[in-house]
């Protein structure tokens, strides 16, 4: 075992919640695209993707993202809508929250507790985390399977004032 150094942790420990506080607060969608190896980007919802995520002092994170382009449906309420036109909706839409934790200062885990997605509840999405300005890019650690191909995603967050 080899001893550890008292001031890089605190230094790792201070650059951490730097991030954690930068974080904090509400950001809106601004872009959402996911790239293979050799370039190929797609827009997941679309080109005009709307969005809101939120991180809490508590250490919570919500985020809701959707097409901008996501017809309304023809019943006024959930429960009376049909089951394809519902369907239809979910597709374009991603919703997930639970606690967050800055790991290290380039990266922040999100654990899903819940989720539009059942399969995503007790999973940990991990985001590189980078700002510039006003601005938070969020992104896969790893190429993901997505659309047909590997891909790694980033997403773009504008800070909300």
């Amino acid at each position: 075992m080899t001893p550890t150094d008292p001031v890089a942790e605190r230094d790792d420990s201070r650059a951490r919640e730097a991030v954690r506080m930068r974080l904090l607060g509400a950001w809106q969608l601004v872009a959402y695209t996911a790239a293979t190896a050799d370039g190929e980007v797609v827009h997941p919802l679309g080109r005009s993707p709307y969005g809101l995520i939120l991180y809490t002092p508590e250490g919570y994170m919500s985020a809701q993202l959707g097409r901008g382009d996501r017809a309304h449906l023809a019943a006024a309420r959930p429960e009376d809508a049909a089951a394809d036109e519902l369907a239809r909706a979910a597709t374009g839409y991603v919703a997930y929250g639970g606690p967050f934790e800055v790991v290290d200062p380039h990266t922040v885990e999100h654990h899903v507790t819940t989720s539009l997605f059942p399969n995503w509840v007790g999973r940990k999405h991990v985001r590189s985390v980078e700002f510039a300005g006003s601005f938070l890019r969020l992104g896969l650690t790893t190429p993901t399977r997505m659309w047909g191909a590997e891909r790694t995603a980033e997403l773009t967050w504008h800070r909300l004032v």
